[in-house]
């Protein structure tokens, strides 16, 4: 028996295992593919559309910033073309054109001037005294004077403030000349300005030396720009997108454009955490309900197995009960059927024996035998045997009766001679086990169309099972039939014992099939069972009351159809609680 427990153990823990790998797999594989491959098609989906809208910002401001460039030339390239047509002396004609300018555009151009071909400026307009001024070794005045049109990169010049320069070739008196303007640093840096996104996100615009052409920014530093500057990876009207990493170890997005009308780069500059500061949110969160479903997972696969093996323990548990349970059951009836035939043939010599007696009290009726010296010894051993026949005959008659099991017919029974015939059926018994069965039969009880047989077992029952509760011990079985007070035409049959009582976690139970506190062998836990179904099946109702030490009292209600002329002085009250003994009940 040792062995085959522990090889049950072993087998319910190797379940376990299987069940809890089983459940790990069939959730974890399926989950983990599922949210591998969302978070991989949502990250690249939202890098896409950051990349995608900061290239389109970048172009945007690129195409801003070269339309204004474009219109500031244009509007220079007017006033060469009416510089050239112009009678007007050129001072006189650069102050009408800068009012003219002033008017237009504000303080975009700051003022007009030309330089002749030696770098002299000989005629200037503006809020600076520059007239005369020697641009001979600018730097801007040594390549504007190849080409037709020039815009400068930013620099400081004679003022010290920084400015660029754009200019247009024009012809005076025979010679080669440039009519510049300086064009407002504030109103040009505020157009690169204007592009903001997030906390980091800042746009400048460099040269292809890497120069810085606009306002110098807290957060930039040389080895930065430099690090941006690509020039034979720029090409106009593209827009390249990169990740980079500074000098701090520190990555951030680039987004560089080159501009048409001159060699500038414009850059957009932001820190990926600062980017993509809405996609970590996103991938944090979706991280945390991964863990709290994978902890879900992990607690279901450890408890659940353990839960459904109980379950399957359990039920195994109760299928062995029961089938040891059938085996007694099939016993018990083998024997009920022997005992019945047993019975039958006893019977037979019994009733020969009491027969043969009668003939013998006959013979010593005769004349010779009445002066025999032990006639009235014979006599009375005959009487004896004659009676002692008799009771034998009536045992194996009841006995007989019982173990019928078709015998189910319905009949008027009078419940008194009904309990009266059970008790002098389990006197015998009662008395080897040193028990005490009372009697209190109220008279007007009325007959009820019923199974005698049923209403037998019912009674047999638990008189047999107040027997076993109180073993060897003994004790007394009380026995009351009345009519209920509150419960209308019922008759209540009462069995009580003064037995140990049902611990009261029992009580609930002790009518559900198979349920037994008897050792294995001893019961079926079938028989409170058949008396509930048999009670049931006559339209009436069985219930208990019991108290640990005190004993146990059984209550059957059976319904009769005759409603009663005269209520009997004795009736019983169906809702009187349990008191402190149960005699009181």
């Amino acid at each position: 028996m040792k062995q085959s427990v522990t090889e049950r153990t072993a087998f319910y823990q190797i379940l376990t295992r299987k069940i809890t790998v089983l459940i790990l797999m069939v959730s974890f594989f399926p989950m983990i593919l599922t949210t591998g491959i969302l978070f991989y098609r949502f990250n690249g989906a939202y890098k896409e559309k950051i990349n995608a809208h900061i290239s389109e910002l970048v172009q945007k401001h690129t195409q801003n910033i070269d339309s204004f460039l474009s219109e500031k030339l244009g509007n220079i390239r007017y006033l060469a073309r009416l510089f050239d047509n112009n009678q007007q002396t050129p001072r006189i004609f650069l102050q009408q054109q800068m009012t003219l300018l002033r008017n237009q555009y504000g303080d975009v151009f700051t003022d007009l001037g030309l330089v002749d071909s030696n770098g002299i400026q000989f005629a200037y307009e503006g809020p600076f005294k520059l007239e005369n001024a020697d641009y001979s070794n600018a730097k801007w005045f040594i390549a504007a004077k190849e080409k037709a049109f020039y815009i400068s990169d930013v620099f400081a010049g004679l003022r010290g403030h920084p400015h660029f320069i754009v200019t247009v070739k024009v012809s005076f008196n025979g010679s080669n000349s440039l009519l510049r303007s300086t064009i407002n640093f504030g109103a040009f840096n505020s157009l690169v300005e204007n592009i903001q996104i997030g906390r980091t996100g800042i746009a400048f615009i460099i040269n292809t030396k890497g120069e810085l052409q606009t306002k110098m920014d807290v957060r930039l530093k040389d080895s930065a720009i430099m690090s941006i500057l690509d020039p034979d990876g720029h090409k106009k009207n593209e827009t390249i997108f990169s990740e980079k990493q500074d000098a701090s170890g520190k990555r951030y997005l680039c987004v560089t454009s080159m501009l048409n009308n001159i060699d500038w780069i414009m850059v957009f500059r932001q820190d990926i955490g600062d980017a993509f500061r809405e996609l970590r949110k996103t991938q944090i969160l979706a991280l945390v309900l991964f863990l709290l479903g994978c902890g879900a997972i992990i607690s279901v696969a450890f408890t659940l197995p353990r839960n459904i093996v109980k379950l399957i323990a359990s039920a195994d548990k109760k299928s062995e009960v029961m089938n040891r349970q059938v085996i007694e059951s099939g016993k018990l009836a083998t024997i009920g059927e022997l005992a019945a035939g047993i019975a039958h043939e006893i019977n037979n010599p019994v009733a020969i024996m009491v027969e043969e007696a009668g003939w013998i009290e006959d013979l010593l009726e005769e004349e010779e035998l009445k002066n025999t010296k032990n006639f009235e010894e014979f006599k009375r051993a005959l009487v004896q045997i004659n009676t002692q026949g008799k009771r034998c005959k009536e045992i194996t008659h009841k006995l007989l009766s019982f173990a019928r099991k078709t015998d189910s017919t319905i009949n008027d029974v009078q419940i008194n001679d009904a309990v009266r015939e059970i008790v002098s059926l389990t006197a015998q018994m009662a008395r080897y086990n040193n028990v005490i069965i009372e009697t209190e039969l109220h008279e007007g009880i009325p007959f009820i169309r019923i199974s005698p047989s049923e209403l037998q077992q019912v009674i047999l029952n638990l008189i047999n099972n107040a027997i076993d509760a109180m073993h060897k011990g003994g004790g007394t079985i009380k026995i009351e039939t009345k009519i209920s007070k509150l419960e209308k035409n019922h008759v209540v049959i009462a069995v009580e014992d003064n037995g140990p009582g049902i611990p009261k976690d029992n009580l609930e139970r002790i009518f559900d099939p198979f349920f037994t506190t008897k050792p294995v062998g001893k019961g079926t836990g079938l028989g409170l069972s058949i008396c509930y179904g048999i009670v049931q099946k006559m339209g009436g109702k069985i219930d208990v009351y019991s108290e640990v030490g005190m004993g146990t009292r059984f209550r059957i209600w059976i319904p009769f159809q005759e409603p009663l002329s005269e209520k009997p002085l004795n009736e019983i009250n169906v809702a009187e609680p349990v008191s402190a003994t149960l005699a009181d009940k």
